[in-house]
């Protein structure tokens, strides 16, 4: 199991306070109504849908959305993955990078979306973003909003990242606020909802960096944000079973790495969430190469494990659950894409799991809410796999023995109330935030028509 996060990242699990006492339950999107596999009723998995949707999703990934926007050094690029590169860089700075010491002097060039409105006023946006760093480049994604109130907020640092270490060490920026909004390692939160503030629309600006006279230039083919607004609940309303199907995902133990590379938050015992990014990606069919795991302890089992922690790893947050650098890290694989995103009840998960896409959920839990578990956590990352023919849920849990013990069957009344509420009592009685549906998604650059109909169902693009 995981640590706890650290306080600092005061939305950890991504709870959005709201009006007090709220408890409706929220979808993306319906479900879609054709998912396949062995329905337990017969039927296609139910639409679990609320009256208002809570979360707006969006992203720029085509020529046309690449050519949108105002860009300053950089160009967008055609072909089958449409991205967004460096043409002749608009001018030079010096960057001293943080947790190095070291001032280093990079051409950039930048690109700033058009300002997209959010279908639902928002007190938390998380952005994603997916890209190819070579050796010598890096990106930087920021956001700037508008408030009900007319007013707009700085441009904030969503993140600093490549998908190497050896440039730049990939990091979120602490202590950005404007005293009504803040940024918490990954995601922009409006520091009091239950004034009514809420961000109504925003634009991402995305620079591109590189060694000077260089020609290598990084490319970015996906980027965009989630934004939501969930009530405070600790309940949720119980879905009803649609589904029993079972996909074939690797299984992999964060345990079995306990103590190994403890300069990557402490070693395997905090990595849940690279471990179950690494058992998805290899359910894609990708992996790391022999050359990309030479640097692991051959004693080491799943070398590709310690891969996934290092290359997710956050210096700033020091730990491996940054979001956003968990989704880019799967989309360094090949045609593969990786969003953040919040879904709104077990009903999503079926629609993606009838169309053959797992997903790695966010949850925190007390020993005795979840049978079987054997453990409580503040912040822990799973695999959801399929459905039993009751409508259980079944995982592979990162925090197990041994790999043959990580697959696992959760109650289904249980685990979806540990997932979608967002407030919860802790074990000394204190109230503490809950997840809110918080979800990874990899899937492929190119999906089939029976995925990208799943994927549209519950809002992804």
């Amino acid at each position: 199991m995981t640590r706890p996060e650290p306080l600092s990242r005061r939305t950890l699990l991504g709870a959005a306070a709201a009006t007090a006492g709220a408890a409706a339950l929220a979808t993306t999107a319906v479900p879609a109504a054709a998912a396949t596999g062995t329905q337990a009723s017969g039927g296609a998995p139910e639409a679990q849908a609320a009256a208002t949707p809570l979360v707006d999703n969006h992203a720029w990934t085509t020529y046309t959305d690449w050519r949108t926007g105002t860009a300053a050094g950089t160009r967008a690029v055609a072909g089958e993955r449409p991205g967004l590169t460096l043409a002749t860089p608009e001018g030079r700075t010096d960057y001293k990078d943080p947790h190095t010491g070291k001032t280093a002097s990079w051409e950039y060039g930048s690109w700033t979306s058009p300002e997209h409105g959010l279908s639902v006023p928002a007190t938390e946006v998380i952005a994603s973003w997916n890209a190819r760093t070579p050796a010598g480049t890096w990106i930087q994604v920021e956001l700037q909003g508008m408030y009900t109130d007319g007013t707009a907020t700085p441009w904030y640092v969503m993140g600093r990242w490549a998908s190497g270490d050896q440039d730049i060490r990939r990091t979120s920026v602490d202590g950005q606020t404007d005293n009504k909004s803040s940024i918490w390692t990954d995601t922009f939160s409006i520091d009091d909802a239950a004034s009514g503030l809420r961000l109504v629309s925003y634009r991402l600006r995305l620079t591109l960096y590189r060694a000077p006279g260089q020609k290598a230039s990084p490319v970015v083919w996906r980027l965009g944000a989630m934004g939501s607004d969930i009530p405070d609940r600790f309940s949720v309303p119980a879905s009803t079973p649609g589904l029993a199907r079972e996909l074939t995902v690797p299984r992999y133990s964060q345990n079995i790495h306990a103590g190994q590379y403890p300069e990557y938050d402490n070693g395997g015992e905090a990595w849940c969430s690279p471990t179950s990014s690494q058992m998805i990606i290899e359910y894609w069919g990708r992996k790391p190469t022999a050359a990309d795991l030479a640097w692991v302890d051959p004693a080491y089992a799943d070398p590709q494990v310690c891969h996934a922690a290092r290359f997710t790893y956050d210096y700033q947050y020091e730990g491996c659950g940054n979001w956003p650098f968990n989704a880019a890290y799967a989309a360094t694989y090949k045609d593969l894409q990786g969003v953040v995103t919040r879904l709104g009840s077990l009903g999503d998960l079926e629609t993606l799991i009838a169309a053959g896409i797992p997903a790695i959920t966010s949850q925190s839990f007390l020993k005795e809410e979840l049978t079987g578990a054997g453990y409580g956590t503040s912040g822990h990352l799973m695999t959801v796999i399929g459905f039993t023919a009751d409508g259980d849920v079944i995982a592979n849990d990162p925090a197990s023995p041994n790999d043959p013990a990580v697959r696992r069957v959760y109650k289904r009344a249980e685990w979806e109330k540990i997932w979608l509420r967002t407030k919860r009592y802790n074990a000394t009685g204190k109230v503490v935030s809950g997840t809110g549906g918080v979800c990874y998604l990899y899937f492929p650059a190119h999906p089939t028509p029976k995925q990208r109909r799943a994927l549209e169902a519950v809002g992804i693009r």
